[in-house]
């Protein structure tokens, strides 16, 4: 885990010192649902995002503060650059629907754990999508087998009438191992834009989040222990 965790750090920081951010966004989102059944039942999330697009590549951070409403407390964060390979090249790496290529990274980081997920992905054009992303890893595992996973990301505006909304979310598919079932997790967020009703610049939505897990956290459901889980909270989304 150290090594793959320095060659990750070395790959980084070689990048050209006249690296520039082209541009970022930081958002905080307060989410409250229930029926959580492997951390449940009752749950609060404040949830802090930045993404940034660098003449690099691209870096996307978070890190949800969690609290039950039977007292628990955690926190979990993630944070994923990618190096873009038409960018590094200063050239173009698109043909048919793939818009480029890029080595892409997660460090997944809680109290418990840190697991370092390494790859290649693809950005794709769509009609109507605003962005649509694959991205696939290797999981170099802390404490468990190591293991593959499949990442999708993407986000779709849509109007109706004169209000405006975004549906946007990922879907998380990681594979079976001797010591974990096969599990798949897809969150996805419908909210309505307020900000265009009051005429503000920075972004602002309401909405809901859908989640559904298969064999929550790798764990097998079973009759004595559910580890599928689906639930919708309640959001909140500021844009600063």
């Amino acid at each position: 885990m150290k090594t793959h965790t320095v060659l990750l750090l070395v790959v980084f920081s070689s990048l050209p010192l006249q690296a520039e951010v082209l541009w970022q966004d930081f958002s905080v989102t307060y989410l409250n649902g229930s029926n959580y059944r492997v951390d449940g039942p009752d749950k609060q999330v404040l949830t802090f995002e930045h993404v940034a697009g660098a003449s690099w590549g691209d870096s996307f951070f978070f890190l949800d503060h969690l609290r039950g409403d039977n007292g628990s407390r955690s926190n979990y964060a993630e944070w994923s650059p990618r190096l873009s390979l038409g960018k590094l090249r200063d050239k173009p790496m698109q043909f048919g629907v793939i818009k480029d290529v890029l080595f892409t990274s997660t460090v997944e980081m809680s109290s418990l754990s840190t697991h370092l997920l390494y790859g290649v992905a693809t950005d794709l054009t769509v009609p109507g999508f605003n962005y649509l992303n694959l991205n696939f890893y290797r999981r170099n595992n802390d404490g468990v087998a190591d293991n593959w996973q499949l990442t999708t990301t993407w986000a779709v505006p849509f109007s109706l009438g004169k209000q405006q909304f975004l549906f946007d979310g990922f879907m998380d598919w990681s594979s079976a191992t001797q010591e974990q079932s096969a599990s798949m997790n897809m969150t996805s967020q419908l909210k309505w834009a307020l900000h265009p009703l009051f005429n503000w610049k920075s972004k602002l939505y309401v909405g809901v989040e859908y989640v559904y897990w298969r064999n929550k956290y790798g764990i097998a459901d079973s009759p004595q222990f559910r580890t599928h889980e689906s639930n919708i909270n309640l959001l909140v989304k500021a844009h600063f």
